[in-house]
C-alpha cells in the first residue's frame, strides 16, 4: 500500500453531538473535524466554506475559523491558488502519532484517576453502563471510543495535555476509520475500555495507565496487520 491511502467506505455518520453552549466557532469546529474524521469528507477531497455553510447552517466567520484551526491540526491542508482540501493520510504517520500517544495517553489516565470530580465519575459511571449492552455495530463503537477517550481528557483538569491529546486522537482515529470495514477486532479492542474505566473511578492511577498503554500498543498492531 502506499503512503497517501484512500478510504474503503464514506459510510460513517458524525461523531457525537455538540453541547448547546458551546460558540459558534466551536460548533463548526467540532462539525467540521466530524466530518474530516468520519471520512464524509475523505481524505484528498476538496473542502467548500459556502457549501460547509450551508450545510451547517453558519456564518463565514466560524466555518473560516474552523478550517484555519483544523490546518494547524493537520487535518485541512490549504494551498494558495489551488484551494482547500482535506489532509492525506500518510500511513507512515501511524508509528509516530503513537510513539507520542504510547506516553500522553497513559499519563491522561493516571492523572484522570487521581483528579476526577464526583460528577466527572458519574460520567465514567455512565459511559461504563454502556459497555453492559453495547450496539455492537462498528460506528457505534467508535462514539463510544471517541467518548470514553474525549471524557477521561477532560478528567485530566489539564487544557493543554487534554488539547494535546485531541489533536493526535483525531489523527490516528482517522486512520482507524480508513481501515474500520478490514479490521476483524473492532469489538474486542473497544471493549477493552472497560477496565480502564473501572480503574479511573476507583482511583488506581497505576493500572489505568498500564491499561491504556496497552490500548495504544495493540491499536497500531491492529491496523498494521490489516495494512
Amino acid at each position: 500500500m502506499g503512503d497517501n491511502v484512500k478510504p474503503s467506505s464514506p459510510r460513517h455518520p458524525a461523531l457525537p453531538g455538540r453541547p448547546a453552549s458551546a460558540s459558534l466557532s466551536s460548533q463548526a469546529y467540532e462539525a467540521v473535524r466530524d466530518l474530516i474524521v468520519t471520512l464524509q469528507i475523505p481524505p484528498g477531497a476538496p473542502i467548500s466554506e459556502g457549501e460547509l455553510m450551508h450545510q451547517l447552517g453558519l456564518g463565514r466567520t466560524p466555518v473560516h475559523q474552523a478550517i484555519k484551526r483544523l490546518e494547524g491540526e493537520r487535518l485541512v491542508s490549504i494551498y494558495p491558488r489551488r484551494g482547500t482540501f482535506a489532509a492525506e493520510v500518510n500511513i507512515t504517520d501511524l508509528a509516530l502519532i503513537s510513539e507520542v500517544r504510547l506516553q500522553l495517553e497513559g499519563h491522561a489516565a493516571y492523572c484522570a484517576a487521581q483528579r476526577r470530580t464526583q460528577a466527572e465519575r458519574d460520567e465514567l459511571h455512565r459511559l461504563l453502563a454502556q459497555f453492559e449492552h453495547p450496539d455492537v455495530s462498528d460506528e457505534a463503537l467508535m462514539r463510544l471510543d471517541t467518548d470514553v477517550h474525549r471524557a477521561i481528557y477532560r478528567c485530566t483538569h489539564n487544557s493543554y495535555l487534554e488539547a494535546t491529546l485531541a489533536q493526535y486522537y483525531n489523527l490516528v482515529l482517522r486512520i482507524w476509520y480508513l481501515f474500520l470495514d478490514r479490521l476483524p477486532h473492532v469489538s474486542e479492542h473497544i471493549v477493552e475500555h472497560r477496565p480502564l474505566l473501572e480503574a479511573i473511578i476507583e482511583g488506581d492511577a497505576e493500572r489505568a495507565r498500564q491499561i491504556v498503554s496497552d490500548h495504544v500498543v495493540s491499536f497500531e498492531r491492529e491496523v498494521r496487520s490489516v495494512m
